[in-house]
């Protein structure tokens, strides 16, 4: 079973350029042929490319180190060699390439331009180009010298050593405690088929899943339970809680049959803050889950108007109550954000503005 993986270190190496040929044209009554050395061929560069049906870096786990082709030598009557082949690094979309000596970002497959929002299938990056071909003797042949000896060697490769890491790319991400019913909501919505337990942190990757509405697709996205004091490494949340900075909007869960419902709602807000400001600043909905239990039921109401000024859903996965209503919602809280991204300026800096403080707190 291949892991969930969000780090990677790999090493990437271009092409080195063939080396031009020595080489002299040895014909039938033609001694002094002259020159005929053919240029080498150049060598293959580094790309990356994303595929959307990739998940996780995992396969850059079992991979770690790809080097392109190098370009064949040239040789005689003016051949020029072959040129290497290009190494294709594939990647999902939200990966974003650092330099793992400086720390620079390079690329980001997540950040777009308003108007074109979404990673596409196949998009390339090129990264480091392959070293050119040298040139052969012939090109060396001049008034004085007719027949060269000299060549040029081809231009050396070039190394580096990357960190990939994975910020997935959902529009609303759902938020709440362990056993909250994250999970459920995801399997009710899509075809994603989380691993479901009457116990905390059965889900300990983060999960993407589907929903259709009108046909238009949004990505849900569910990370594992957060808990008070996750900011300060508690708990699975906050390793994962930067897979929700690219959502469009977060839906907060609240299990109003738990005891502490009446704190929850603060508490994973703080958290949020406390992690990255730019998390609770987000469009988001309040989902009261579990409402075909008694308690939670009587409680629905204390909820709403302890939080008069937010939109909240009552639901149950297991009566569907509340469940048409919520999809609704999604939809609009992904048709706004975009609206809002196309009216704003420039570029929808997504990773920008999670800041690079809170990346590094997640490693």
């Amino acid at each position: 079973m291949i892991k969930f993986a969000d780090e990677a270190t790999i090493t990437v190496t271009s092409g080195k350029g063939g080396d031009g040929c020595v080489a002299f044209r040895r014909e039938k009554f033609i001694p002094f042929g002259g020159p005929a050395g053919g240029d080498g061929g150049r060598g293959g560069d580094v790309v990356f490319e994303v595929r959307r049906n990739l998940r996780t870096l995992s396969q850059l786990r079992y991979q770690q180190t790809f080097k392109a082709d190098n370009g064949q030598p040239g040789s005689g009557k003016n051949m020029h060699g072959r040129d290497g082949g290009d190494v294709l690094v594939l990647v999902p979309p939200g990966t974003i390439i650092w330099d793992a000596d400086t720390g620079e970002m390079l690329k980001d497959f997540g950040l777009h331009d308003k108007d074109s929002p979404q990673v596409k299938e196949g998009e390339r990056w090129l990264f480091l180009k392959g070293g050119k071909g040298g040139w052969g003797n012939t090109h060396y042949k001049s008034s004085v010298n007719q027949a060269p000896r000299t060549f040029q060697p081809g231009q050396p490769a070039t190394t580096a050593r990357l960190r990939i890491e994975l910020q997935l790319i959902a529009d609303i991400g759902f938020v709440g405690f362990p056993n909250a019913g994250k999970s459920s909501l995801l399997d009710y919505f899509t075809n994603a088929r989380p691993k479901i337990a009457p116990y905390p942190f059965t889900t300990k990757i983060p999960n993407l899943g589907m929903l259709t509405i009108h046909e238009r697709d949004i990505v849900l996205a569910d990370i594992p339970g957060i808990i008070e004091g996750a900011h300060d490494g508690v708990g699975l949340g906050l390793r994962f809680l930067k897979h929700i900075s690219r959502a469009s909007a977060l839906a907060f869960l609240v299990d109003l049959s738990d005891e502490n419902w009446e704190e929850a709602y603060g508490i994973l807000l703080g958290e949020l803050s406390s992690f990255a400001p730019s998390l609770a600043d987000k469009r988001r909905v309040l989902v009261a889950t579990k409402m075909d239990l008694p308690e939670a039921a009587e409680r629905l109401e204390a909820f709403r108007a302890a939080h008069a000024g937010e939109e909240v859903y009552g639901i149950s996965v297991f009566s569907g109550q509340g469940l048409d209503s919520l999809r609704d919602a999604f939809l609009s809280l992904v048709l706004e954000a975009e609206a809002a991204a196309k009216a704003a300026p420039g570029r929808d800096d997504l990773f920008g503005s999670l800041g690079p403080e809170a990346a590094e707190e997640s490693d």
